[in-house]
């Protein structure tokens, strides 16, 4: 079975208590830009392990609890913690720590504990500015966040509805994919086992997905040509995605709690 990744899917209705999704789209981005702008500069442990902590109570308690969501944070995102930090430390120039306690040597090759400070230090920071992201990417549509550019920050209709038939290529070239795959397989062109078979396979399946792809294009652009898009400066909208008082308020809250964490870590007087 293959899955089918569709950006421009309807969310999957959720109880009352999921906010996340009946928020605008921009009050989810606009409450997370200014602290995943400040975190960039901090260089402490306890800022970004804050936020880590607050991009996870918001997302357990605003989002519904699928796999994917749960895989995300208590799989992918402790892996990549661990394999930046190490990472990052091993990567620290020694000679810049060696005042610091020394934790592991191997040969000529020292491990000292200032460099697991800053290596850990860094893989929070972006770990914490993902998972901030992962609030407002789990829980909108790519749909209703085009028309939200459109109809709130008068992006022009014809960019974002444009960008938005693109966007829903995706979805079918995945489907248009997996059916060459199957016609490759009935002819028994499989191509054996190994990576040059599957680049072989791979350069098998391209000019056929080209080829639909511009067969679709072309369908779209006459659909678009047909309903007059672009010949008007404005039109009207069939789904209206408001920005209301709950994402004024959210914005805000989001805000006030950012601001209370970096009074309380301190992160630029500690540097």
């Amino acid at each position: 079975m293959t899955a089918t990744i569709d950006p421009f899917a309807a969310p999957t209705a959720a109880s009352g208590t999921r906010f996340l999704y009946a928020l605008n789209p921009l009050a989810k981005f606009a409450a997370i830009i200014p602290p995943s702008l400040a975190l960039i500069f901090v260089r402490d442990l306890a800022t970004p392990l804050a936020f880590l902590v607050l991009a996870y109570a918001v997302l357990l308690v605003g989002a519904r609890a699928s796999r994917q969501v749960l895989l995300t944070l208590f799989l992918a995102l402790p892996a990549a913690v661990v394999v930046l930090g190490c990472g990052f430390a091993a990567w620290t120039d020694a000679a810049q720590v060696d005042t610091t306690p020394l934790v592991l040597q191997i040969g000529e090759w020292r491990l000292f504990s200032g460099a697991l400070t800053i290596g850990f230090a860094t893989a929070l920071r972006l770990i914490a500015i993902l998972a901030l992201a992962l609030a407002a990417g789990f829980t909108t549509s790519g749909a209703d966040l085009a028309r939200s550019l459109v109809q709130q920050l008068r992006v022009p209709y014809r960019i974002g509805y444009t960008a938005l038939a693109a966007f829903r290529f995706v979805p079918r070239f995945a489907h248009e994919l997996d059916v060459i795959r199957q016609a490759h397989r009935v002819r028994g062109s499989h191509g054996g086992r190994g990576p040059f078979a599957a680049i072989a396979r791979w350069g098998g399946y391209i000019v056929p997905l080209l080829a639909g792809a511009i067969r679709h294009a072309e369908r779209v652009a006459l659909a678009m040509d047909a309903r007059a898009f672009g010949a008007h400066p404005d039109r009207t909208e069939r789904h209206l995605v408001p920005f209301g008082i709950r994402d004024v308020v959210f914005v805000l809250a989001f805000w006030a709690v950012s601001a209370a964490v970096f009074l309380i870590t301190r992160p630029w007087a500690l540097a």
